[in-house]
């Protein structure tokens, strides 16, 4: 029974803890915007890879030689 006097006191001080952890963390702006990154992953806004990219570019005016 010894042991809880000191566990009691250690689990609200952990419990505290968490809450001023949380309460610092709805300060600080973490929980404005939750679906942003659920949302983000969605989105493919990649560049091609560089093997894939032309190095030549053909412009609009201009025609392609006809074989």
């Amino acid at each position: 029974m010894n042991v809880l006097a000191y566990l009691i006191p250690v689990s609200l001080v952990l419990g505290l803890i968490g809450l001023a952890a949380f309460f610092w963390s709805l300060r600080n702006g973490q929980y404005e915007d939750l679906a942003g990154d659920a949302e983000r992953i969605l989105f493919d806004n990649d560049d091609k890879p560089l093997a894939a990219r032309s190095t030549s570019q053909v412009w609009p005016d201009e025609k392609e030689p006809k074989p």
